[in-house]
């Protein structure tokens, strides 16, 4: 495995918007994730959007994932993967990976997408096995997967940090099928909860700030990566997840407050304004913005600060690098994707968690 992973999520629908992958700058980038193929309920595999996959024209080719491949030309130590299922194609998995014939059609399936699109991998994004039935199955799933792409093919997996999902995988029989994990840590926060706050904090905010209400504002990265770790799922196949976009929440002010519709913006659309005058929350390692002007409230994202101390984090912890949710997400000019990565090394560690432990046991 790459010493330091440094990877992207592609989604396929933004070539819709001028976005396609020879946009992306890859010079930093170890490893692009192809999001999303979507599977059936046989288990079978089959394309999001066959006409952007495979026969629209794309940086001279047909298709994105003709285009992804171009990119390896370009790049030779490029690893490129597909991701399946995702949060709006992930219905189908409890079902098919109940029967070992669906678990066998998707693991076939999945190799046969491989090789036919230059791919060195599968990611399975599987939202979420929410029962021990399923944790079981996902691992079944995976069991069935590995075998039919041995490595050096890649097989991952993206999981989210809550433990209403962890804890029906047994993450340490999952260790042996996988070549590394993709943590969601983001989307702590967001529209859909009763307060604003910080939506990928790395740590829990202090024991003063009262979260007993609102348990959202307690979620962090840290939790999770020590609940990971608990479970003797390698250190080093942890990657740590990063959003390259904002959540805003009109009306508060603060983390904690109620607030109106919110939303969400990529990185490379945020107000100049919200990236440089950004709040650094210290204790929490998150960046945050209150715009009173336009109407957006208490923003919520990740800045140079923030990734630069995760990065530092990644390394203190031993872990295995940090993904970006998603790369044409990223700023020209001011990449987040290359702020922490070079050639040759990452910006040497000495981040310390405020009391709590740092061991990688």
């Amino acid at each position: 495995m790459t010493s330091y992973i440094n990877a992207i999520y592609y989604p396929s629908w933004k070539v819709y918007k001028g976005r396609s992958p020879a946009t992306l700058d890859i010079s930093s980038v170890t490893h692009i994730f192809y999001a999303f193929a979507r599977v059936n309920d046989d288990g079978t595999l089959r394309l999001l959007d066959e006409y952007a996959d495979t026969e629209r024209e794309v940086d001279g080719e047909k298709g994105c994932l003709a285009a992804l491949a171009k990119l390896k030309l370009q790049k030779p130590s490029l690893k490129t993967l597909l991701s399946v299922g995702g949060g709006s194609g992930s219905a189908n998995f409890p079902i098919f990976a109940a029967t070992s014939t669906g678990r066998e059609n998707f693991a076939r399936t999945s190799r046969e997408f491989v090789d036919r699109f230059s791919l060195d991998g599968i990611d399975v994004d599987w939202e979420h096995p929410q029962t021990p039935t399923a944790g079981k199955n996902y691992i079944h799933l995976l069991h069935t997967t590995r075998q039919h792409l041995p490595p050096p093919y890649l097989l991952t997996t993206a999981l989210p940090t809550g433990t209403y999902c962890l804890k029906n995988i047994s993450l340490l029989e999952a260790s042996q099928y996988l070549s590394f994990l993709n943590l969601m840590a983001y989307d702590f926060t967001g529209s859909w909860t009763a307060v604003s706050g910080h939506h990928a904090q790395l740590f829990s905010p202090p024991s003063t700030f009262n979260t007993t209400t609102n348990p959202c504002l307690q979620k962090s990265t840290h939790t999770a990566v020590e609940y990971i770790l608990s479970q003797r799922f390698p250190a080093s196949k942890i990657i740590l997840g990063i959003p390259l976009y904002a959540r805003y929440f009109p009306g508060a002010t603060a983390p904690g407050q109620s607030f109106e519709k919110g939303g969400e913006m990529e990185y490379r659309d945020m107000d100049v304004v919200w990236r440089r005058d950004a709040v650094v929350d210290e204790d929490c390692v998150a960046e945050w913005y209150v715009d009173s002007n336009k109407g957006f409230g208490f923003v919520s994202f990740d800045g140079v600060v923030s990734v630069r101390r995760k990065a530092e984090y990644v390394l203190e912890r031993g872990l295995g690098g940090l993904f970006f949710w998603t790369g044409v997400g990223d700023l020209e000019g001011g990449s987040l994707v290359g702020s922490t990565y070079s050639r040759k090394k990452v910006h040497k560690p000495d981040i310390k968690a405020r009391g709590e432990t740092l061991s990688s046991t």
